[in-house]
């Protein structure tokens, strides 16, 4: 298997404080990894280093993405290139409609890559068709970006951005963050959909009940800023009868 992403001994700063202690963890095309940990273990620090959040100062290690070094990288290159984050809380955008924003957002990953731009109609076309595919009502394409959404909708919104931007690397912070049970199987549903032997999945949660609905190849428990155990998708389900505490003192 080729290694998408590769996390070298990362160590990362916020204000003075280090958060992520020599981190590593490599993530193969066509896998779904599943990191797991209590709150404070650095799990959405590592999501928005990856993705090139600013107000985070790595300072050692290094992330490769398909064999490129990612922390050269601005933010929107590291989308052009493949890399995509589905935040725990979506932002709201008043005022931009949803399909004005994936339109713009979709042509400008499209002219960093070389590709032709779509024009209005091929664009319509091209989100109908993935929008029904998703069981996405395109009345909710017409709102603002995220404005009056649903704790559902916003992640229906975002798979829908996945499958439009068509990325590498995708990574959802804790998607299921305020989602009943309905609304977490659409989302699950959607994202799913999008598994290919070419694409690879970081999922992000304190919680096994997501990982019965997308099931990981590969579970990774975080404590205090560091990867301290790997394992199958039964590692998630002794996290759920046994708790952290165990692996917070292996950290230490």
């Amino acid at each position: 298997m080729t290694a998408l992403l590769e996390v070298k001994d990362l160590q990362v700063r916020v204000d003075d404080r280090e958060i992520l202690h020599g981190l590593t963890m490599t993530v193969n095309g066509g896998e779904v990894h599943a990191i797991m940990g209590p709150n404070g273990s650095g799990k959405s620090t590592l999501s928005h280093v990856i993705a090139g959040k600013p107000g985070y100062e790595v300072t050692g290690g290094e992330i490769l993405f398909k064999g490129e070094d990612l922390l050269e990288m601005e933010p929107d290159e590291r989308a052009a290139k493949g890399v995509f984050l589905a935040f725990q809380y979506p932002v709201e955008i008043p005022g931009v409609t949803t399909m004005n924003f994936l339109r713009t957002a979709v042509n400008a990953q499209r002219k960093a890559r070389g590709e032709d731009e779509y024009l209005v109609p091929d664009f319509l076309r091209k989100v109908r068709e993935v929008a029904a595919s998703l069981n996405i009502p395109m009345d909710m394409l017409k709102r603002g970006v995220n404005v009056g959404f649903s704790g559902g909708e916003k992640k229906r919104n975002e798979v829908l951005q996945m499958a439009l931007f068509q990325p590498s690397l995708c990574i959802l912070d804790e998607m299921d963050s305020g989602l009943d049970i309905d609304a977490l199987r659409v989302a699950a549903d959607g994202v799913n959909a999008l598994r290919s032997p070419d694409r690879a999945m970081v999922v992000i949660t304190h919680y096994q009940r997501l990982l019965n609905y997308i099931v990981p190849d590969v579970v990774h428990v975080m404590s205090q800023g560091r990867v301290v155990k790997s394992g199958g998708k039964e590692l998630a389900l002794e996290l759920e009868a046994t708790g952290y505490a165990q692996y917070e003192e292996v950290a230490a």
